[in-house]
């Protein structure tokens, strides 16, 4: 080979880099901050743990409401377009966020402005993250056997985010609350820039479906029920999310009022996890190679139900930072099987639409686990964990016995 010829794989990952990579990194860095920053906000104003609980339930709920609209809106008019737009409008808003805080610092003001931003600035971001996923996706089609690797790099660019972000966020929020909201909006400004940078889909927008927000949800859910590998792994996975769920929502009441800890404490137990999770996706994408889909999926799975269910036994706050830290590294090693399957099964005329009922299944939890931890006495917590690691092992069991014979699953 001359010395002027470039090989194939680097011009390949080279592109992944600029298009795909360092969009969705940036994007994800500010969506970390705002997910665990803004709730912080609401406890430290607030000092209230039903509060913290029903804010974490606003947080989630229109986001659910915005993934029926996001994947039609992806498939429509394609993922640069919807991923440039959102981050834009999230930059924007949270700047509006930045003011109000600054001129109103402390009271009901400030109260209800961090509480709006959670809601408003979940809805953009899941429109950005539809349309990030939706060009990964796109991506990791094009990458054939290697799939699961750009995958698993995608994975691992959230989780690095996850990782600094409720670190970054804290550490701003010394500072003030505008100030974090203030590096928040250059985030997402730097994000809309980059997202320019996506690749057109694959399939000219004006192929996909058009229609409203029923048609597309139901083409999504016509989609999975016709994808049977995939329909039992999102199954069992959100009963998974709901021990995941609680977990977050109620995790700044058990650090600060059961073990003792800090605000700080709290994002403390999320950055461990993520740095977990980024572990185990670097080793879960070395081990898929050599042993497969399901022996790594269902591996995880039995790692992640014991983790839950130690956890609501917890003595003190390090075995409860190290068990939630096992647990969402083994979430992530079957969100790697997951992201694997979705790019390989789904049809790309009907990515969007599923994704997105896939992921509103997903987080349906989410919301529910924010009500559990309004209603649940903080000295109650243990025991309602203890039921969801039940539930999450009878989710998770069937669904790999299932798969175990799956053609899905054996590549």
């Amino acid at each position: 080979m001359s010395a002027g010829v470039t090989p194939r794989h680097a011009h390949h990952t080279g592109g992944l880099l600029r298009s795909i990579y360092l969009p969705r990194t940036v994007d994800a860095l500010a969506f970390a901050m705002s997910t665990y920053g803004i709730p912080l906000l609401v406890l430290v104003t607030t000092r209230s743990p039903a509060l913290t609980g029903l804010a974490f339930a606003l947080e989630w709920i229109p986001r659910l409401a915005a993934f029926g609209w996001a994947g039609g809106i992806v498939d429509r008019r394609g993922a640069a377009v919807v991923f440039f737009l959102a981050s834009l409008g999230r930059a924007l808003v949270i700047a509006a966020g930045a003011v109000l805080l600054y001129l109103h610092p402390s009271g009901a003001v400030a109260s209800v402005t961090v509480m709006a931003l959670a809601a408003v600035t979940g809805v953009l971001t899941e429109f950005s993250y539809i349309a990030a996923e939706t060009a990964g996706a796109a991506a990791g089609r094009r990458a054939g056997e290697r799939a699961h690797r750009v995958q698993a790099v995608l994975l691992g660019i959230d989780q690095t985010a996850t990782l600094a972000g409720p670190a970054l966020a804290g550490l701003l929020l010394l500072a003030g609350p505008w100030q974090m909201l203030a590096v928040i909006t250059a985030f997402s400004l730097l994000a809309a820039l980059l997202a320019l940078r996506t690749p057109p889909p694959p399939v000219t927008p004006a192929r996909a479906p058009k229609g409203n927000t029923g048609a597309g949800l139901l083409t999504g859910w016509r989609t999975i029920r016709s994808l049977p590998a995939l329909g039992w792994l999102v199954t069992g996975l959100t009963l998974s999310n709901l021990a995941i769920g609680f977990l977050q929502a109620a995790g700044p009441v058990i650090v600060v009022h059961h073990y003792g800890q800090s605000t700080t404490a709290v994002g403390l137990v999320w950055s461990a996890a993520a740095g977990a999770t980024l572990l185990s996706v670097t080793l879960c994408r070395f081990a898929i190679d050599r042993l497969g889909l399901w022996p790594v999926g269902a591996a995880c799975a039995a790692f992640a139900s014991i983790a839950t269910l130690a956890a609501a036994q917890a003595p003190d706050y390090l075995s409860y930072l190290v068990l939630v830290a096992v647990l969402m590294a083994a979430e992530g090693g079957m969100t790697v099987v997951l992201r694997t399957l979705r790019s390989r099964l789904i049809p790309p005329e009907k990515f969007g639409s599923t994704l997105s009922v896939t992921i509103l299944i997903l987080l349906l939890p989410f919301p529910v686990a924010g009500v559990l931890t309004a209603l649940t006495p903080p000295d109650a917590l243990g025991h309602v964990i203890t039921a969801c690691a039940v539930l999450q092992a009878l989710g998770l069991f069937p669904a790999f016995v299932r798969l175990r014979t799956d053609p899905a699953l054996r590549t």
